[in-house]
């Protein structure tokens, strides 16, 4: 970890521990076009629900289960903020979960980095494995899921739980790619592309006929990509070339989500940057340190929930999620 990011992650534990618990404080939007208005109101207030993590990931809003669920991936623990705003633990250890979702039929699903697999909970409790090899070799280290319309899952599959100790064990790949995976409803497991150094968040059009990966290879090499790109979409099955959908000139751009109208939500090191379906940039809701992941979820599909550093932060919108399944 860069000092810079040690010492901003610390100070942003150290500010949001000074407060009570679902404190409210006012975002710094940055506007950079007129429509973000449309996104966001300008007296919105980000809100604190937890700040007590090491590395907050994979937010899923499950309201069977009673509200968040997201992963502490560096505490190998997942814990859950309910509606009511109580934080229980919900899976510890989680060997090192990551990106969670819900399948069509709503389960839990999850991404695991010491496992090297995805898994699905089921009612009893119980978790069964929906990937774990691919060509008869280990995964690398699963990091981010979503869903699909036709109701298959797709998966990325980086290094980061293999090559940092504090987020899985540390092994050499076995895989000769870091690919995007594609998990049919009947079990199939298939390896969609390897166009990417390190993949990593991933989200799909409202209509399912795009699909957006985070491409993150400078957070390992400085002279590696920081873009998102667009991937077509045919059958639900194929992808085409992709595009570069936008580029980041510092950081990377990490988790993805989608609203109804199908604007793309990137988590970057400056917080939540917000793009128009044909990648022009709206604005940013800004975050104290890095912002991991988010997702939409609430009573009505408008609260965007952040995973930032230690902290989970929350802001309603205007519009809502995309919703898939």
């Amino acid at each position: 970890m860069h000092r810079r990011t040690f010492l901003g992650r610390a100070a942003l534990g150290l500010a949001l521990t000074a407060i009570p618990r679902a404190a409210a404080a006012a975002p710094v939007l940055h506007v950079d076009d007129p429509d973000f208005a449309a996104v966001v109101d300008r007296d919105a207030r980000l809100t604190s629900l937890y700040s007590e993590g090491r590395w907050c990931e994979g937010p899923c809003y499950a309201r069977h289960l009673g509200g968040l669920v997201f992963s502490d991936v560096r505490s190998n623990r997942m814990l859950l903020i309910g509606d009511d705003g109580k934080t229980r633990t919900f899976r510890d250890p989680s060997d090192n979960a990551n990106g969670n979702t819900l399948d069509a039929k709503g389960r839990l699903v999850t991404c695991e980095h010491r496992g090297r697999r995805v898994v699905r909970a089921e009612a009893d409790g119980s978790l069964t494995v929906l990937a774990d090899r691919y060509g008869g070799q280990p995964l690398n280290s699963p990091n981010d899921v979503a869903l699909a319309p036709d109701g298959a899952l797709w998966f990325t599959d980086p290094i980061f739980g293999i090559s940092m100790p504090d987020e899985g064990i540390v092994r050499e790949p076995a895989q000769a790619a870091r690919r995007v995976y594609r998990i049919d409803p009947d079990g199939t497991l298939t390896g969609m592309s390897d166009a990417l150094d390190q993949p990593n968040g991933l989200a799909f059009s409202p209509d399912g006929r795009r699909l957006y990966v985070s491409e993150t290879g400078a957070s390992l090499n400085p002279e590696g990509a920081r873009a998102i790109l667009a991937f077509p979409v045919e059958n639900g099955r194929t992808l085409g070339a992709p595009s570069t959908f936008a580029t980041l000139d510092a950081g990377v751009p990490d988790g993805l989500a989608v609203d109804a109208d199908g604007r793309v939500y990137a988590a970057c090191g400056d917080g939540v940057r917000v793009y128009t379906p044909d990648g022009r940039r709206l604005g940013r809701i800004a975050t104290a340190t890095d912002a991991a992941n988010v997702t939409f979820g609430g009573p009505d599909g408008r609260r965007l929930f952040i995973a930032s550093g230690p902290a989970i932060l929350a802001i309603d919108l205007r519009v809502r999620g995309a919703a898939h399944g």
